[in-house]
């Protein structure tokens, strides 16, 4: 399967309302960033064991590590966990800046350095969550 095929299989396999949620956020991410790369992790490392849940990518900057090594990697994530749905914003040198920034007035959500996680989109301010994306997506690119 392509990315494309992952993305529409794993947005198909969640449960009908946050399946929903999930479709409309990553439609309004492809508007958000039209031109973006779409990656799909399946959450499995090298040995097939699950790390982490699968998550869509969107976008693309290159993470440098301490050891000067470096891997590239998307900007934003989109991804369905146990009690609702989590976006992470990544790139973002201050790891508060987004709890500061954001947390406030975003609704109900819990905000960390690079997650932001809530139950269904009707809990927070989509145009709250749009600003922090678009504003990880320019830190990510500078």
């Amino acid at each position: 399967m392509n990315v494309k095929e992952q993305i529409k299989a794993y947005l198909t396999s969640q449960p009908e309302a946050k399946r929903n949620d999930m479709q409309a956020l990553h439609k309004r991410l492809l508007q958000l960033l039209p031109a973006c790369k779409l990656w799909f992790l399946d959450g499995k490392n090298s040995d097939n064991k699950t790390v982490s849940n699968p998550n869509i990518g969107y976008g693309q900057y290159t993470i440098r590590y301490a050891d000067g090594k470096t891997r590239e990697f998307y900007q934003v994530g989109l991804s369905a966990n146990t009690t609702g749905i989590s976006v992470y914003v990544l790139g973002i040198s201050d790891k508060t800046y987004l709890a500061k920034t954001y947390g406030k007035n975003i609704g109900k959500a819990s905000v960390s350095g690079y997650c932001i996680k809530f139950k269904t989109l009707k809990d927070i301010n989509m145009d709250i969550l749009e600003a922090a994306i678009l504003y990880g997506v320019e830190a990510s690119s500078a």
